[in-house]
């Protein structure tokens, strides 16, 4: 991973074999930032989206294995219990097959290379669980 802070937050670029959640996790640190905005693109031969399910109130994840473009991944960076948490929606395809799937993102291994945008905030919001939605929620104080 390499990046370039900016006024605005930091332009990021992951290379082949990279986990993004590793990576971000790394750079939320490194930099002490309680607060942003994810986007990119790029490629990966290795994902696994999850899909909540909002009357179990639980997430059911698929791993897809194979060539994918990254159309979309955003998301937020929050903090939860004094550690960053991530919340990320990923759109892979594969124009050769037409195949695409969306999601929450739970893992992603770079396969070529993925161009990330954070965009950061000063100050912090953080999360606590929900019973009644059954999902970590935006917590304001």
């Amino acid at each position: 991973m390499e990046y370039r802070k900016f006024p605005q937050g930091y332009v990021v670029r992951l290379d082949p074999g990279e986990e993004v959640l590793e990576c971000l996790t790394e750079l939320v640190k490194r930099e002490n930032i309680a607060l942003g905005s994810v986007s990119a693109l790029g490629a990966s031969r290795d994902i696994t989206i999850g899909l909540f399910d909002t009357e179990e109130k639980r997430y059911t994840a698929r791993r897809f294995q194979g060539e994918y473009e990254i159309a979309s991944l955003i998301g937020s960076v929050t903090q939860m219990n004094g550690k960053p948490y991530f919340h990320l929606h990923i759109v892979i395809g594969n124009p050769m097959t037409g195949e695409t799937h969306a999601g929450h993102m739970n893992s992603c291994t770079v396969s070529a290379t993925l161009e990330l945008f954070l965009h950061t905030w000063d100050g912090q919001v953080d999360r606590q669980f929900s019973e009644q939605v059954g999902l970590n929620l935006f917590k304001f104080e």
